[in-house]
């Protein structure tokens, strides 16, 4: 039996206390999804609660104290290893290793449904041994990179890791860039369950009621108290609690953005007429930690529905268009509870972890048929509206409530029905903070999220320097260029976008007196840290919205980014005389182009022209000054 010191097992049952959540979530995927769901749900609760070490009394022989050894594994990484160590020995001893507690008799328990996605993934891991789901569960659900998930395979006893990780590598591109995402949704949470009662036609109706309220308080006992260390579980149990008590909310000083280094959600005061209705906050918490069944929930791409583990702080209560709504931070995520009058609430979650000033400039407080509205941030001392593909238009102004909420403002049009008009929001902040004079105006564009987008401009710094960040997108040049990508943003909806910066890299005089052609690189950051790029071609055209052509896609690419600024284009284009022509580009750092394939040509310079049909394939290659190589992507 593995004995820890007291020390350990104190930090390990803090981290089970913290973490529960998490771990049962990663066990529940590590165990095979042929034992059915409601197996899988208990087992993996049995076996977290089985992860506490026990502890080492006694002192070793000759009653002196230990020698100072390494340092101590953190109270998480232990529990999560021995989590990991009983998942993947349930699967080779299903029958030994099934725990005993807890138990459930009447009710059979699984995780909200997801979609055709989710199932796909779920039916992918099933066929998979459970080291390559440990391995995909420690990328995608901690974080892990290879290395630090290869060595917590090694001492969770997984056989092979290092083919564990490859055969995780190919899963993941078999189901698609959205697994990450899928294995954050309420299918994989075991911690979010729905009960359907068994053998229903057996029994009546009071024994039936009894069996489920009985089974509830098994569950609740169990996961309560379990584990070693009964007094800890219980103030687990009241540290869960008190997230659900209204009193306990934080609520942050009126004036503390003004005098913080850190200006993000956490500088937001409270707002809002209800925020000192006790009722209406508590069925906000309550619906938070257990939805009802009938509940819409809503969450951005990669994030996390989980129940809030610690009181969250409080940022709005109040009626919005006749629905009352409540907004929550809980350090790493905005909360939208919205409770229409004789209608199922909704809850909307959102990852903002890393706001700042742009970022956390405003939340989207309220959505309509063809609008919505903004709470501000305290900081923003003014807003106006413009229209995307017209740079020229001057911006118009818009009314804001003294507590921060804006008017209605129209919405881009739905996907399929083009795209006439595209409305951003111009923000400008106080001079509290930022240096009178300075033109520190910024855009932000709704994405159909809970945070707007921010929309920046300009080339990233090159050698992967943090400094000299694209500019805003407010300039004159910034917004012909965007008006050209307005449109594209629709691709982004829903996606868990951060910002999305446009980036005109080159420029290029066309053959045969064409004019002069723009190369455009637009690329966007998501809030969990991946990234995609679209270039796009855009030749002389009456109409300065005219999006051009898309010469290449990449996702999940540091391509555009000040970790991967060099970027090449290519694509073929017809004359006025009908002859066609394989163009490429590159960007600054771009010495020389070599086209390959069914296109020979050789240019020593940043732009390539040369005849080429028009399905020639080809592939262009950059060559940087530094003596490194891009190449170009595909549409």
């Amino acid at each position: 039996m593995d004995e820890r010191t007291r020390a350990d097992v104190e930090r390990a049952e803090a981290a089970i206390v913290e973490h529960y959540p998490r771990l049962v979530r990663l066990t529940y995927l590590v165990l095979s999804p042929s034992t059915g769901r409601h197996r899988r749900v208990l087992t993996a609760h049995g076996l977290v609660q089985r992860a506490l070490p026990r502890t080492r009394l006694r002192r070793p022989d000759g009653g002196l104290p230990a020698q100072r050894g390494p340092a101590p594994e953190s109270g998480y990484d232990l529990v999560r290893q021995r989590a990991l160590r009983l998942a993947l020995a349930y699967e080779a001893q299903p029958v030994r290793a099934l725990p005993a507690l807890p138990l459930v008799w009447g009710l059979r328990l699984f995780p909200r449904a997801g979609g055709a996605d989710e199932l796909a993934l779920d039916q992918a891991l099933s066929a998979a041994p459970a080291a390559v789901r440990a391995a995909l569960g420690l990328w995608h659900l901690e974080g892990l990179d290879e290395d630090a998930a290869r060595a917590v395979l090694a001492r969770a006893g997984a056989e092979d890791p290092d083919a564990a990780q490859r055969a995780a590598a190919q899963l993941d591109r078999e189901t698609g860039a959205g697994a990450a995402a899928l294995l954050s949704s309420g299918e994989f949470d075991p911690c979010m369950v729905q009960t359907r009662p068994t053998d229903l036609l057996r029994r009546r109706q009071r024994v039936r009621a009894v069996a489920a309220v009985a089974a509830v308080l098994a569950i609740g006992a169990a996961v309560a108290g379990s584990w070693p260390g009964a007094d800890r579980a219980g103030r687990a149990e009241s540290a869960a609690q008190q997230a659900l008590d209204p009193g306990r909310l934080l609520r942050t000083p009126n004036e503390q953005w003004t005098d913080t280094s850190r200006v993000d959600f956490t500088a937001w005061p409270v707002r809002g007429r209800q925020a000192g209705d006790r009722k209406l906050l508590a069925r906000a918490l309550r619906v938070w930690a257990a939805p009802p069944p009938d509940a819409r929930i809503t969450a951005a791409a990669g994030t996390s529905t989980r129940p809030p583990g610690h009181p969250p702080q409080l940022l709005y209560a109040g009626l919005i268009d006749n629905v009352m709504v409540v907004v929550l931070h809980d350090g790493e995520r905005l909360v939208r509870y919205a409770e229409p009058e004789d209608a199922t609430p909704t809850l909307h979650f959102a990852r903002v972890d890393g706001a700042d000033l742009t970022t956390a400039a405003a939340l989207v407080i309220g959505r309509g048929n063809g609008w919505m509205r903004y709470l501000l941030a305290p900081w923003i001392s003014e807003i106006t509206i413009r229209d995307l593909p017209a740079p020229a238009a001057p911006p118009h102004g818009l009314h804001v409530a003294p507590d921060g909420v804006t008017d209605r403002i129209p919405i881009p049009p739905p996907a399929g029905a083009g795209c006439g008009r595209w409305p951003v929001a111009q923000l400008r902040p106080s001079t509290r903070i930022v240096a009178p004079g300075r033109n520190a105006a910024f855009l932000v564009a709704d994405l159909d999220d809970l945070v707007p987008v921010s929309l920046t401009s300009g080339p990233p710094p090159s050698g992967g320097a943090p400094a000299g960040a694209p500019g805003e997108a407010t300039g004159a040049p910034a917004l012909r260029s965007w008006a050209r990508t307005a449109c594209s943003l629709g691709s982004l909806r829903g996606a868990g976008v951060r910002s999305v910066n446009t980036w005109e890299f080159a420029q290029q005089r066309l053959p045969e007196h064409g004019g002069s052609a723009t190369w455009v690189c637009t690329r966007a950051d998501t809030w969990r840290g991946p990234g995609s790029v679209t270039l796009r071609f855009v030749p002389p055209a009456a109409r300065p919205a005219d999006p051009g052509r898309i010469a290449g896609r990449a996702v999940n690419t540091a391509a555009c980014s000040r970790f991967g600024p060099d970027v090449v284009g290519d694509i073929h284009w017809q004359a006025k005389s009908g002859r066609w022509y394989l163009l490429a580009a590159g960007s600054q750092e771009v010495g020389g182009l070599d086209a390959t394939g069914g296109v020979r040509a050789t240019a020593a310079e940043r732009t390539l022209a040369a005849p080429a049909g028009p399905d020639t394939p080809a592939e262009v290659v950059g060559r940087l000054r530094s003596g490194g190589s891009v190449r170009a992507p595909h549409p």
